[in-house]
């Protein structure tokens, strides 16, 4: 490992132990029950919020609790449970498609890895992380908006293409630190470290972070 790889591996490591401490219980928002109901859960979130997605999928979820249900399911009335989701004609499509490849190709059931998880009609490698880091243990490097953004911040990469971004995480943080990290940062970058106004005088890690547009003001509100 080069000496660049070390440092980042370090200031990782420090942010990790920090950032645990204070999001004790980081993971999805989403909520479900199984790994078929948070993979049509992060389906059901792009472009939507978590909160409107927990608000569609119990009665979803009711009604269509396995792949073979939910493909019995007309398309329209698919179409109009999920319609609070935002584009849920596009929506529906990926997810009768996602139900027939889980129900023709793996008997009914969710894929373990990245690999299997990438080739499912509609499932990115976003997708793949988190239903293989939260459903089967597996390493993940989720890279969402607040990981992207959060993570350059710090300076901890310098990558802006999601997969190239993911795939320099992992050359330099061991695989049992990659989810939690994951975890941690993405609920960082929602509640702290915001896109328009992060809250640096309050930050945990300001102090390894690299931003150069960190706001100046203390807490107390001096410079």
């Amino acid at each position: 490992m080069s000496t660049s790889d070390n440092a980042r591996l370090e200031q990782a490591l420090q942010i990790l132990e920090i950032l645990k401490k204070v999001y004790p219980d980081a993971k999805p928002l989403l909520n479900y029950q199984n790994c078929f109901e948070l993979l049509v859960a992060t389906i059901l979130a792009a472009q939507c919020t978590d909160e409107r997605v927990n608000k569609v999928t119990p009665a979803l979820f009711e009604k269509c609790p396995t792949p073979g249900e939910m493909l019995c399911l007309r398309q329209s009335d698919l179409e109009a449970m999920i319609r609070p989701t935002g584009f849920f004609r596009n929506k529906a499509k990926n997810i009768k498609e996602l139900c027939y490849a889980l129900s023709n190709e793996y008997d009914g059931e969710v894929p373990q890895t990245i690999e299997e998880l990438v080739k499912l009609p509609g499932i990115g490698r976003k997708t793949a992380n988190v239903i293989a880091g939260h459903c089967f243990g597996k390493p993940a490097v989720i890279v969402d908006t607040h990981f992207k953004r959060v993570t350059a911040r710090l300076g901890l990469t310098t990558q802006t293409n999601p997969d190239k971004l993911e795939a320099d995480v992992r050359s330099f943080l061991p695989e049992q630190h990659q989810t939690a990290l994951s975890d941690v940062i993405n609920w960082h970058g929602r509640y702290r470290c915001k896109a328009r106004k992060p809250e640096c005088p309050q930050c945990e890690i300001r102090h390894l972070c690299k931003f150069k547009e960190k706001t100046t003001v203390s807490i107390s509100g001096e410079n």
